[in-house]
C-alpha cells in the first residue's frame, strides 16, 4: 500500500430502469460523484440504495470500495469504454488499498467514520450493463481485482481527499484478494477454504459456502 492512502472520490446512485437484452433491468450499479461530505450510515451512504440487498449494502456491505490503481489495466481491457470514477459501482474509489494487502476484519478509518472489510465482490451482469459488454463479469473474475465491501464501525462523514488509516489489522491476515481466489476456484487451498469458514468477521454467506465446499 502507498504511504498515504486515501480517497479519491465518493460515488452514489439511487435505482433506475435500464433496457438490457430487451428487457427492462432495475440496477443500482450507475453511481455519480458527490462533492462535499457525505454521510456514512450503518447500511448505506446518504443519497444511494440498493436495488438487489442480498447483494449489496446492509449491515456488512454498507459500502463497496475499489481501487483507483484498477483502473489503467481497464482502460486497456476495456478500449473505448468511459471509465469515470464509480464506473464498476463503487461508493468509495480508493488509492493506496489493494486487495493484495487489506485482509478480512481490517478496520479503517476514513473521515470521522470507521469501517471494517467483510468480503470482495462478486460480480453479476449487471457489471455488463455498466461497461456495456456481455463478458464484464467473467473478466472481473479473472482479473482478481474484485475490490471489497465494508461495514460500519463508526457512523460519521467522509469526502474525496480523506486519508485512509489502518486502525486495526486482523491477526488472521487472511487477504481480501486469497478470498476471492478461494470463491472463483482461482486458488485451491484446503487450509485457506477452513480459514474462510471460520473467520469471524467475513460475511455470513461466504462463510457458509466455504463451509458447504469442505463437507461435500
Amino acid at each position: 500500500m502507498s504511504a498515504r492512502p486515501r480517497l479519491v472520490s465518493v460515488q452514489v446512485g439511487l435505482p433506475r430502469d435500464v433496457a438490457w437484452n430487451g428487457q427492462a433491468v432495475r440496477t443500482s450499479i450507475f453511481k455519480e460523484p458527490v462533492a462535499g461530505r457525505v454521510r456514512v450510515g450503518c447500511t448505506d451512504l446518504a443519497g444511494n440504495a440498493q436495488v438487489d440487498l442480498d447483494a449489496h449494502g446492509g449491515d456488512d456491505k454498507a459500502v463497496y470500495a475499489y481501487p483507483s490503481e484498477h483502473y489503467p489495466f481497464w482502460a486497456g481491457e476495456l478500449p473505448g469504454a468511459l471509465l469515470p470514477f464509480g464506473a464498476f459501482g463503487e461508493n468509495f474509489t480508493t488509492e493506496g488499498m489493494l486487495e493484495t494487502d487489506l485482509a478480512i476484519g481490517d478496520v479503517l478509518r476514513i473521515g470521522s467514520a470507521v469501517l471494517r472489510v467483510t468480503q470482495p465482490r462478486l460480480p453479476c451482469f449487471k457489471l455488463g450493463i455498466r461497461l456495456g459488454t456481455h463478458d464484464a463479469a467473467k473478466r472481473f473474475t479473472a482479473s482478481l481485482r474484485p475490490g471489497f465491501y465494508l461495514g460500519v464501525v463508526q457512523e460519521g462523514e467522509v469526502g474525496a481527499g480523506d486519508a485512509i488509516e489502518v486502525v486495526e489489522r486482523d491477526p488472521r491476515r487472511l487477504t481480501v484478494t486469497e478470498v476471492f481466489a478461494l470463491r472463483v476456484g482461482a486458488l485451491d487451498d484446503a487450509q485457506g477454504l477452513r480459514r474462510a469458514a471460520l473467520h469471524p468477521w467475513l460475511t455470513a454467506g461466504w462463510r457458509e459456502h466455504f463451509r458447504r465446499r469442505l463437507v461435500a
